[in-house]
């Protein structure tokens, strides 16, 4: 089942949260990862969450989004930052439903795009995501302000 996350959440979202971090060869704050979900859980600043839980009420999934304006487009685009699904739930869909779900909801919110991005080595993950959506060309560039 997709469904909204509670507070009570925190802790499997938050295993679900450093496991995607670490997946990516990266560190974030614990102060940042509770305020982010407080954020989440709360719906403020466009953002939102959806997790995947099993008929046994455990949370095996995640998939975190945030809605933002365009200079492209006259509605939002909706923008999903982060898609983890525990190692126990691969290969069962939960991914293909966490996307879907996130696409019903940029639908509702009628935002004209829904995009996301991953790392090159990402293979198992891009093999869905090609089934899904187009892949575009564009290169993402990081730097500090």
């Amino acid at each position: 089942m997709i469904r909204d996350p509670r507070p009570e959440d925190f802790g499997p979202w938050r295993a679900l949260f450093e496991a995607y971090v670490d997946f990516y060869r990266n560190e974030v704050p614990e102060d940042v990862t509770r305020a982010t979900f407080d954020r989440l859980v709360q719906r403020r600043d466009g953002m939102f969450s959806l997790v995947a839980e099993t008929e046994s009420g455990e949370v095996v999934g995640m998939a975190n989004a945030l809605f933002h304006a365009s200079t492209w487009t006259m509605g939002p685009v909706c923008y999903l930052e982060d898609l983890f699904v525990a190692p126990v739930a691969r290969g069962t869909g939960v991914a293909r439903q966490l996307i879907e779900a996130v696409a019903g909801r940029a639908r509702e919110a009628g935002a004209e795009k829904l995009y996301w991005h991953t790392q090159e080595f990402n293979g198992p993950a891009r093999s869905l995501y090609d089934l899904l959506a187009n892949r575009v060309s564009f290169v993402v560039y990081e730097r500090k302000p």
